[in-house]
């Protein structure tokens, strides 16, 4: 029988299922000790990692027998699609299972920021009864980086406070249908930063993004436009984002993603302006059921030499032989 080994913290029904199927083995500490892969992963065919197991040429190496990698969330980060390809390994990914939960989170940071309310909700609890005007979104412009799962599910709420949607991503089909049902208009990086009253940042982690909204960047937004990051905390520079802050020139920032995570405490961390979540927006519990379910099913379908749906990488199906 196959052996289906678990590396972090991953939980819930669909896997207890999977391990009614086939053998599960769980060690939630293996992502922070490749000294133990070689007699954990000698057996796995499948494993089930979240974002902290290094999956690289070290870990192929630990695992001959491994079909299949399954990453219970989007970002790659973590896992080295070309190491896989070499090693025929398939990768798969439910990519735009929890699309609906970080745009929830994006707008929520945002509606948060317009209006004042943890400043308002402190004050107020202490006694004050301070009215101060806050700002509203509608009929203004979101911009998006990055036109994704995630990057249009935020659209569709914006859409439906009035908002134009602006996005910049060089990569997506601009035929795609979704781009045009939710009125999403694709522009260059400058016009969407020149336009955007809120800016949401829904872009991976590579070399081309590193440091992407630097201080020049982020100093042609709109003054009082408000900065949410989502997607992974490297891509906005954060000293230069804190000086924009500091200087009034952004009206506030939502951070859900940090250069570090988690981050040393500094000046962000205490600056009124600025609401910070400890990477949660896209693991509402209702996204994690997607996922999971999402997951199980493809490890079955390699498992069972099927080919994979939501493969990532180069490989769809196993190349090694398929117990049975």
């Amino acid at each position: 029988m196959s052996t289906v080994v678990v590396t972090e913290d991953v939980t819930g029904p669909a896997y207890d299922q999977l391990g009614r199927e086939w053998t599960l083995q769980r060690d939630v500490n293996a992502w922070d000790n490749p000294g133990s892969w070689p007699a954990l992963l000698q057996n796995a065919e499948a494993v089930i990692v979240r974002n902290r197991t290094q999956v690289n040429e070290q870990f192929f190496a630990a695992a001959p027998n491994l079909k299949v990698v399954a990453r219970a969330g989007v970002g790659l980060d973590n896992i080295d699609l070309e190491a896989a390809n070499r090693a025929g390994v398939v990768i798969v990914a439910p990519l735009g299972a929890n699309a609906v939960s970080v745009a929830e989170h994006t707008l929520t940071l945002a509606l948060a920021l317009a209006k004042n309310l943890v400043t308002s909700d402190t004050e107020t609890k202490g006694g004050s009864w301070n009215r101060v005007p806050t700002q509203e979104l509608g009929g203004k412009t979101w911009g998006l980086l990055s036109a994704g799962a995630t990057a249009r599910a935020t659209a569709r709420v914006a859409k439906a406070f009035g908002m134009t949607v602006l996005a910049y991503d060089p990569y997506v089909d601009p035929n795609h249908p979704e781009l045009q049902d939710l009125g999403i208009q694709l522009a260059s990086l400058e016009e969407v930063l020149a336009a955007s009253n809120v800016l949401s940042v829904h872009l991976p982690h590579t070399d081309a993004t590193h440091h992407l909204l630097n201080s020049t960047r982020l100093s042609s937004l709109p003054p009082g436009a408000l900065v949410i990051s989502v997607g992974r905390g490297e891509v906005i520079d954060e000293q230069a984002l804190l000086g924009l802050l500091e200087s009034g020139h952004l009206g506030g920032a939502g951070l859900d993603v940090r250069e570090q995570e988690p981050p040393r405490p500094g000046a962000l961390e205490s600056h009124s302006r600025v609401l910070l979540t400890p990477h949660v927006a896209g693991i509402s519990v209702q996204a994690q059921a997607r996922i999971a379910d999402v997951l199980c099913q493809q490890v079955r379908l390699v498992l069972r030499g099927d080919t994979a749906t939501s493969a990532v990488g180069e490989h769809v199906k196993a190349k090694r032989p398929v117990r049975q």
